[in-house]
């Protein structure tokens, strides 16, 4: 199994933190996103997602070669072919709210801060650093706002965003985190979400998933 991802891209580093609490190997190979006029562009990696986004699993299935995109559609294979430890819960009801909780990072607030976003707003609008960063800082704090109120509110929430055991919401959660204090997000007034990425960063499946121990780090 091959892991095709960035150190410090936010989707990579949610897929990282799945395999590490599957316990699954595998192999990393980086693709850098900004040398080189972006790594992810080269013709030998878009053999292997067209989408020129990271990250990318390649994996052995039934005897043919698999090549995954979009971190969640990752995390959910990875959770249908290694059951034993589960990062979805049982009942159909809190899977939805599990997904919703991921999908509220993954499809709201991640789209609209990622690199090619932000490159975007200073190469075609003209956007000083300055702007770009309070451009971040404004849909950050306002979608991680709505999930502190979501996990303070909910009786479901234990230890971690889903009772007191990390699952995908929780990949995805403190990923976000990481780019919200590197871009000085104010989540002073979001207690729960910063207990729980405590918690998380406690546990050796994340702290061996974040960028800065990765071995592409710069």
């Amino acid at each position: 199994m091959q892991l095709y991802g960035y150190f410090r891209s936010s989707a990579s580093y949610r897929v990282r933190i799945a395999l590490n609490l599957k316990g699954v190997s595998y192999e990393q190979i980086p693709v850098h996103l900004v040398r080189n006029g972006g790594e992810q562009f080269s013709e030998l990696f878009k053999a292997v997602n067209p989408e020129s986004l990271v990250p990318a699993l390649v994996d052995e299935y039934e005897g043919r070669q698999l090549a995954l995109s979009q971190s969640l559609a990752i995390i959910e294979y990875l959770e249908e072919k290694y059951p034993e430890t589960p990062l979805l819960p049982k009942a159909i009801d809190d899977r939805a709210y599990v997904r919703s909780l991921s999908l509220a990072v993954a499809c709201d607030i991640h789209p609209v801060n990622n690199l090619r976003i932000l490159k975007y707003l200073t190469a075609n609008f003209g956007a000083s650093d300055d702007q770009k960063n309070a451009w971040y800082r404004h849909w950050c704090e306002l979608g991680l706002q709505a999930i502190e109120q979501r996990l303070a509110s909910d009786p479901r929430r234990g230890l971690f965003c889903f009772g007191d055991q990390p699952g995908m919401a929780d990949c995805c959660l403190i990923p976000q985190i990481f780019n919200a204090q590197r871009f000085q997000s104010d989540l002073s007034n979001m207690p729960v979400i910063l207990e729980i990425n405590d918690r998380c960063l406690a546990l050796d499946a994340f702290k061996n998933a974040a960028p800065a121990n990765q071995a592409d780090a710069e």
